[in-house]
């Protein structure tokens, strides 16, 4: 496993900022670690990063205990904190030349030029960091925490603030990284987990809640629930839809047009075309909703962290 948790757990004085929280990551993954503000994202970030220390429970990174061998632990980690901690008095050449001799690479000078390739800095590559946009210097960033070749690249809200074009070219690079690095990304942001991530462990006051393929999230809510709309050749009565089983609520969008609000993980599109049938009608156009994963999100990190803390 590149990364491994084992029953962190993390208190500032009386405050519990992490309890108990397990888990692992394979080499190649991309992970995508969840959670609102202040649910200890960051904290666990800092411990696998030997930031700081847990209070009790391990951490290893590829094989490496973060305690025990800080040192060969972070020779394999990339890290790029919430706060991209750039000296912005320097030019970007010059900055990422001083990482590289930092990490004491044999070849520093092509190294820059390799990754200054990579990120996509080569328009800016002459520009002092502090003329830089946000999305520049987040490629600069993520450029320094890259540039020792690690194994294992750990990046906290790495598209925090940025606008719509600097977030896709930040995603798309995060996603070619991912081919040849482990990746795990702090993030709250829904859209950054749909995509980049295979996979989301979502944390809440704490908590582990949810550890899952991001395409199965869905079915680890208390409903699993979805919308259909549905569009007949005529007139149908609504109170033979409502019947239908696993049907919570039905709106009219138009002219024989509904939004069927479910609440049951069960596919009820064929006992829609039955009930259509039985009707002597048509459907026109039959579309299932999932469940948002925004909605998801709220579910998991509300009722279920409070449901596990008590």
């Amino acid at each position: 496993m590149s990364i491994t948790a084992n029953e962190v757990t993390k208190l500032y004085g009386h405050q519990r900022a992490l309890h108990e929280v397990s888990f692992s990551i394979s080499k190649g993954e991309v992970v995508g670690f969840l959670g609102p503000n202040g649910a200890g994202k960051s904290t666990m970030m800092k411990i696998i990063t030997c930031y700081i220390p847990p209070t009790s429970g391990s951490v290893s990174v590829c094989g490496f205990d973060v305690r025990e061998q800080s040192i060969d632990a972070r020779k394999c980690i990339g890290y790029l904190p919430e706060h991209n901690p750039l000296y912005t008095d320097m030019y970007v050449r010059e900055y990422l030349t001083f990482v590289a001799k930092i990490y004491k690479l044999k070849n520093a000078a092509k190294r820059v030029e390799e990754m200054i390739d990579m990120v996509g800095l080569g328009v800016e590559a002459h520009k002092k960091i502090e003329a830089l946009s946000k999305g520049y210097r987040q490629r600069v960033g993520i450029a320094q925490s890259m540039i020792h070749d690690p194994k294992v690249l750990i990046l906290d809200e790495p598209t925090s603030g940025l606008d719509p074009n600097q977030l896709a070219e930040i995603r798309d690079l995060i996603i070619r990284i991912g081919k040849e690095k482990t990746v795990m990304l702090s993030t709250h942001i829904m859209q950054e987990v749909e995509a980049i991530c295979d996979r989301a462990i979502i944390i809440s006051k704490g908590l582990i809640v949810a550890d899952s393929p991001t395409s199965e999230l869905s079915h680890l809510t208390a409903t699993g629930s979805y919308e259909i709309t549905v569009e007949f050749s005529d007139h149908i009565n609504p109170a033979t839809i409502q019947n239908l089983i696993g049907v919570s609520s039905i709106v009219a969008t138009g002219k024989n047009c509904w939004t069927i609000k479910t609440n049951t993980s069960r596919d009820i599109r064929k006992d829609i075309a039955d009930l259509a049938t039985s009707q002597g009608l048509s459907i026109l156009t039959l579309t299932k909703k999932e469940q948002k994963l925004e909605d998801i999100f709220k579910e998991l990190t509300t009722s279920r962290a409070s449901s596990t803390a008590e």
